[in-house]
């Protein structure tokens, strides 16, 4: 059996780059029965972006909501908030004892998002990846599913997680494996740069119809006329509608790209109309758990429970080491 943990930032609702890229592979693997998952709802995270509390509590539900609108089994596996489990920083704070500065400098993220940063940089996003070290080890997860962009964070754990590990001459922590879907490595936002709540160019699948279309129109395109054919590969609209669509319905779009007198508006209007058609269940789902708060926190307080007794052993066997027994 192998132990798969996934975190997802509370930072805003979750986009389609966040439900293709992380929580559908996710609840997949999830699925399998050989496997056991850990799904959490990264909330301390945001911090360090978000200050406002009734915001982070807003984004906290529609992530917990996309969750369970999309199927997750929390029988099966466990599910909570980050932030109700106090382990995490606990954890996070031996680990941060064991962090080399060099190794959090050298963080690629951190480098990335403190020179977009238009203000001061806050501690918290420096010693990020020792909070998301501590997010996994505590669980003694094995294999964590990331996009490439969060290949380096894992590997930061291993060298944090294997450092403790010598410094004690055992095993205390299971040391972690990326895996990476090489397909949905990137999902193209809508101006075609990666999708993401940073650059504002993300897809909001549970949007009401109007909105929804009012984002869809707003896929970048160039100004071949209607008349002349088209190269799909290079339309982002296209490449949207080739994550969604059967094999089939690829073909067939592809053809009327190339076919000549098919518009991008055209293109777009089938890119939006199999959003709803295909997420039709989700959007209800979602809808029932954003409107019933007593069902949203049953599921998250009983995954919560289950969380605190995993995470409880992993801390005794670190105190133990460290003499705080």
């Amino acid at each position: 059996m192998s132990r798969i943990l996934t975190g997802i930032q509370s930072s805003g609702r979750p986009h389609l780059g966040n439900i293709l890229g992380a929580i559908k592979p996710a609840i997949d693997l999830s699925k399998q029965p050989d496997n056991e998952s850990f799904l959490f709802i990264a909330d301390l995270h945001s911090l360090t972006t978000i200050k406002d509390g009734p915001t982070r509590r807003e984004f906290t539900r529609a992530v917990a909501a996309t969750w369970l609108a999309f199927g997750l089994d929390t029988a099966k596996n466990t599910f909570w908030r980050q932030s109700r489990v106090a382990e995490h920083t606990e954890l996070a704070w031996h680990l941060s004892c064991f962090t080399p500065i060099p190794m959090l400098n050298n963080a690629t993220s951190f480098k990335e998002k403190s020179d977009r940063s238009s203000g001061p940089v806050n501690t918290g996003l420096f010693v990020y990846p020792v909070l998301q070290a501590a997010d996994i080890l505590l669980y003694d997860a094995e294999i964590i599913p990331v996009g490439k962009d969060q290949r380096q964070h894992i590997e930061m754990t291993r060298d944090i997680a294997s450092a403790f590990n010598r410094q004690y001459d055992e095993d205390v922590f299971v040391l972690p494996e990326a895996r990476i879907d090489d397909r949905l490595m990137t999902i193209p936002g809508i101006d075609g740069a990666k999708m993401s709540k940073s650059y504002n160019n993300y897809i909001d699948i549970f949007l009401p119809e109007n909105e929804l279309w009012k984002v869809i129109k707003k896929i970048k395109s160039d100004s071949t006329p209607l008349e002349d054919p088209k190269d799909p590969t290079t339309d982002i609209t296209f490449q949207l509608y080739s994550l969604l669509a059967s094999d089939e319905k690829v073909a067939e779009m592809r053809s009327l790209y190339e076919g000549g007198n098919y518009g991008y508006g055209m293109a777009k209007k089938a890119f939006y109309e199999l959003i709803l058609k295909q997420f039709a269940e989700e959007r209800e789902r979602f809808t029932y758990y954003m409107t019933n708060n007593d069902a949203l926190e049953a599921e998250l307080q009983a995954g919560e429970a289950k969380a605190r007794l995993v995470a409880g052993q992993t801390i005794a066997r670190v105190r133990e080491k460290l003499g705080f027994n």
